[in-house]
């Protein structure tokens, strides 16, 4: 059964990043997703993880180059050298952290060439960290405008091309609603190459409410799909993070719930 993970770059952001591990466990989560965990001391971390008593469940590569750089270099054939640079350092950190996954960002760019980068790239990722689940996200041109993968019939071809058990699929909800309307049916389609899933609002990235995303119904179908890994829940709260968590409760119980009905 699935999961709940906290992605903490986004949510208990009223706190210190090592004092999040433990709110996050309080309010219920089992996990931590942490973007880019470069700016601390990957020690630190992890002893706030354990501590805490949280798996770290994801991190992305590469490191992060957000005022006005680009969005990952792994589709960008004149940066292959860079990718691979800072890939290293992502395991690095990753093993540090003893992370699940490594979402690897394929950045803005377009065309076959960056098509056949992108997979050899990854081809290259997969062999380098075989034991390393590697996760590809499709993000909708409004929110990234310009980003290689977006669409998830791109994000299955990839994965086919680069031919790789530990290369899959990070499911966010929210970009499967922008991209496709259709968060349900895109699951059912894509689930047996997902790896990942993430959850938020939508068309905003606030708390995942009832409201665009019927997400009791994308719960049951994750469930019954027999999926075992995490649900990270990645947006940014509207309030205090606390004060909108009715979601988390809710799904723990429906989940006791149907555990109960097996």
């Amino acid at each position: 059964m699935a999961r709940f993970a906290a992605n903490l770059t986004l949510l208990f952001n009223e706190l210190p990043m090592l004092q999040r591990f433990d709110a996050a466990r309080q309010a219920g989560f089992q996990g931590a997703e942490i973007l880019f965990p470069y700016d601390l001391p990957a020690r630190d971390l992890r002893r706030a993880a354990r501590t805490a008593g949280l798996d770290v469940v994801l991190i992305n590569c590469p490191p992060p180059n957000w005022a006005g750089g680009p969005r990952g270099f792994a589709a960008l054939p004149e940066a292959q050298d860079r990718f691979r640079l800072d890939f290293e350092r992502t395991l690095r950190v990753a093993q540090a952290l003893s992370a699940r996954h490594i979402h690897i960002m394929a950045g803005k760019a377009e065309g076959p060439e960056a098509h056949d980068c992108f997979v050899d790239n990854l081809r290259w990722a997969a062999g380098r960290a075989p034991h390393v689940s590697l996760t590809i996200e499709p993000m909708n041109a409004t929110d990234v405008p310009g980003y290689f993968l977006n669409s998830f019939d791109l994000a299955l071809q990839v994965i086919e091309a680069v031919g790789a058990s530990n290369v899959g699929l990070q499911f966010d909800a929210h970009q499967a609603y922008m991209i496709t309307g259709d968060v349900i049916g895109t699951f059912q389609r894509c689930q047996r190459r997902v790896h990942h899933i993430q959850i938020a609002g939508a068309p905003d990235r606030n708390e995942p409410r009832e409201n665009e995303i019927d997400y009791s119904r994308f719960m049951e179908e994750v469930e019954r799909s027999g999926y075992s890994g995490w649900v990270s829940a990645e947006y940014t709260p509207r309030k205090s993070t606390e004060g909108g968590l009715r979601w988390l409760h809710r799904g723990l119980q429906a989940r006791r719930r149907f555990s109960r009905s097996r």
